[in-house]
């Protein structure tokens, strides 16, 4: 009989490409991951792995047996989850990722609170950036991730994957107390033309979603400054070194020389929860979603129309995540 940790293990190597990429993803060690190969090829007789330079391939023979585990692996999710579900209780371990402001501003105390619900839950935490989320959830390696995307450029979410929206986040853009716009209510955009930037790496969400706000409304940015943490991109600005477009969540109280003012048009992102539509039924899942929904500060929003239908019309419904 093929051994599920065996069939688990080709799985990841055939996603991930290599043995080593494979005992990261699995958390186990290369070495761990090829003994559990070298078991499934005494099992089936067959070489499944042959060398290829400094990495590996799979063999027609483990191509088929990795297809095969894939559909085997979303079975046992979904017996595992119809099964949770009969009991009703939840327990068991639920592992979930965040983007770092989330982690940082929603996260800490949606924990605290679905810990006290339901102690018996083992909660496990990763900061991640969305698109490793995406992935990570669609490969069976995380549970429950919060994600983001903005609403002039959505995310494309995989087949598959069911998601529930929990707040609308707002961003400022963030100006040197001295500038000459700090003190106005609101500003346009567009007033921002001559300014110099300062942004997360390109290459990240916020950077990307960043220049084409600006190329939107006509604005070419110039970038001064690289930093991924929002706490680094306000110290830079209360330095005089340019502005930045800052989120709301996760926001500590600004230092002195900083202004925050809001700008028009809203920049907005949506937060929301994602997980595989096959474990919907899993009380964990739906208790984290609950929860992360009741514990989701109050920002500004901006509806929006058309959303998935597990999307609840108030953010403090429970959704229906069984849809």
């Amino acid at each position: 009989m093929l051994d599920l940790h065996r069939l688990k293990a080709l799985h990841a190597v055939a996603v991930y490409g290599s043995v080593g990429a494979a005992a990261e993803a699995l958390m186990v060690t290369p070495s761990a991951i090829s003994q559990q190969i070298a078991k499934l090829e005494r099992e089936t007789g067959s070489t499944l792995i042959e060398r290829n330079g400094r990495g590996v391939k799979l063999t027609d023979a483990a191509g088929l047996l990795a297809e095969h585990a894939e559909r085997i692996l979303a079975l046992v999710e979904v017996a595992e989850a119809d099964f949770e579900a009969l009991r009703g209780t939840v327990v068991g371990r639920l592992s979930m990722a965040a983007f770092p402001t989330a982690a940082r501003g929603l996260l800490p105390g949606a924990l605290r609170e679905l810990k006290r619900r339901h102690p018996e839950l083992d909660l496990v935490l990763y900061e991640r950036e969305p698109e490793r989320q995406v992935r990570e959830v669609a490969r069976g390696e995380i549970d429950l991730a919060l994600v983001q995307d903005w609403l002039n450029r959505p995310m494309a979410i995989p087949e598959g994957l069911s998601r529930a929206v929990l707040l609308d986040d707002v961003a400022d853009v963030v100006l040197p107390a001295d500038h000459p716009l700090a003190d106005r209510r609101e500003i346009d955009l567009a007033e921002l033309n001559d300014e110099r930037w300062i942004s997360s790496s390109p290459g990240t969400v916020c950077h990307d979603w960043l220049v084409f706000t600006l190329r939107t409304a006509s604005l070419e940015p110039e970038f001064f400054c690289m930093a991924d943490e929002y706490p680094t991109q306000i110290a830079l600005v209360g330095a005089g070194h340019g502005c930045a477009i800052v989120p709301r969540l996760g926001r500590a109280a600004l230092p002195p020389d900083v202004r925050a003012v809001p700008i028009r048009p809203r920049p907005t992102r949506r937060i929301f929860a994602l997980w595989r539509t096959d474990a919907a039924r899993r009380p964990a899942i739906r208790a984290a979603v609950e929860v992360l929904r009741q514990m989701s500060p109050p920002t500004e929003s901006i509806p929006v129309p058309g959303d998935l239908e597990v999307t609840a019309t108030s953010r403090h419904a429970v959704p229906q995540l069984g849809q």
